[in-house]
């Protein structure tokens, strides 16, 4: 198809429509690379794809997609053997819960039930719940490992609260009974020891070592060498605990490795439903219906809507065309709707032709065409109403 035609047909707002729809990035760039296709065999699929998911959501209510996270990335990074940060195993649990969620709400009711073009993917889909349910259990955020992830790590995290108990409990006693050497009466950090805030001219009187002072020079921030010991034990205990949350991420990248073909063939799937199902979302708000195709160049559209006005405002229009006759002049007055029953034409067999439902009556056919050509007076909108004439 010609990207002109593709333009003054205003096919490209209807697209933006369709990426609404979506609720992945993912769907929403299939959505976007939407064309026109040529091959009645993949545009009767595609219309079917449009039916089946549009019929279920009739039936049994929308399908939520929100979640499906891009671990495409993540999946590479695998491929040359590195291992996966908690940020992206809860993106891939996300994508995991999605699975699921489709899943459940792609099974049939009873077995008596006639099947769809859709159930092939619904039943491929892997959600891998003992996978998921691990991740979730060992990682609280994209910055946090439950304690519980592993023994070890609980109980390296107990000795860090000992430590820091410890610490705070010195340190506290120190300040206390230290008040006048103190800039500030609190225990603080510098470079991950905890120091107390010393006057300048009393820092002889409080042995340890120095490891930031402020920006006037009047405060400096020593580590008593009574906390020194606990401060050593603290910094070994935080790297015990970041070389065992390390541990327990290669032990979840290695069992998401032994999964990773489910999990490559889920993304593709569920972005393709992400994507069929926003071509049925479309067709619920237009209130549109699935065409007719033929190879015979017969056109024959039965109360259809222009897709860019509002349907209170949009008067339907029946058009025939390529049986009896093959020459149609539309004729009237000026702003009488020539133009805007020109371009519907148009744009219905362009939204067909790319496997979405048209805004007309069911029963009403469209053509298959190579190409499509527009030359249409100043290329004006029809979505603002305007004609050739008044614009």
């Amino acid at each position: 198809m010609n990207d002109k035609a593709l333009r003054i047909l205003e096919y490209t707002k209807i697209i933006d429509l369709l990426c609404e729809q979506a609720a992945s990035d993912m769907g929403k760039e299939l959505c976007r690379k939407l064309t026109p296709m040529t091959d009645i065999d993949d545009i009767k699929r595609a219309q079917r794809e449009t039916s089946d998911a549009l019929f279920r959501i009739v039936k049994k209510g929308s399908v939520s997609f929100s979640g499906l996270k891009d671990v495409g990335m993540s999946l590479k990074r695998l491929e040359i053997g590195a291992s996966l940060g908690m940020s992206e195993l809860l993106a891939l649990s996300s994508m995991l819960n999605v699975a699921s969620r489709v899943k459940t709400y792609g099974r049939r009711e009873t077995d008596d039930e006639s099947r769809d073009c859709l159930d092939s993917m619904f039943e491929a889909i892997e959600p891998l719940t003992t996978l998921n349910r691990e991740i979730n259990r060992c990682i609280i955020s994209d910055e946090e490992m439950a304690d519980d992830a592993s023994a070890k790590l609980k109980d390296i995290r107990r000795h860090i609260r000992i430590a820091n108990d410890r610490i705070h409990s010195e340190l506290n006693s120190m300040v206390g009974g230290q008040r006048t050497y103190l800039q500030d009466a609190v225990v603080t950090t510098r470079a991950g020891r905890y120091c107390i805030p010393v006057k300048a001219e009393y820092k002889g009187q409080v042995p340890g070592m120095i490891h930031d002072q402020s920006a006037t020079g009047s405060t400096l921030f020593i580590e008593p060498m009574s906390v020194v010991s606990l401060n050593n034990e603290l910094t070994e205990l935080a790297i015990k605990e970041q070389n065992e949350i390390e541990r327990i991420l290669l032990e979840l990248t290695e069992r998401v490795n032994f999964e990773q073909e489910y999990i490559d063939a889920d993304l593709t799937i569920l972005v393709e439903l992400d994507f069929i199902f926003a071509r049925a979302g479309l067709a619920l708000d237009m209130n549109a219906t699935e065409p007719i195709f033929n190879t015979e160049k017969r056109i024959h559209l039965k109360q259809a809507r222009p897709p860019l006005i509002p349907r209170k405002k949009a008067v339907p229009i029946d058009i025939r065309l390529g049986e009896d006759f093959d020459l149609l002049v539309v004729t009237g007055p000026n702003t009488g709707g020539k133009t805007v029953s020109l371009k519907t034409v148009g744009l219905l067999t362009l939204m067909g032709q790319a496997g979405l439902h048209i805004p007309a009556w069911e029963g009403s056919e469209l053509a298959v065409f190579d190409n499509v050509f527009a030359d249409i007076g100043d290329e004006q909108s029809i979505e603002q109403s305007l004609s050739t004439f008044s614009a």
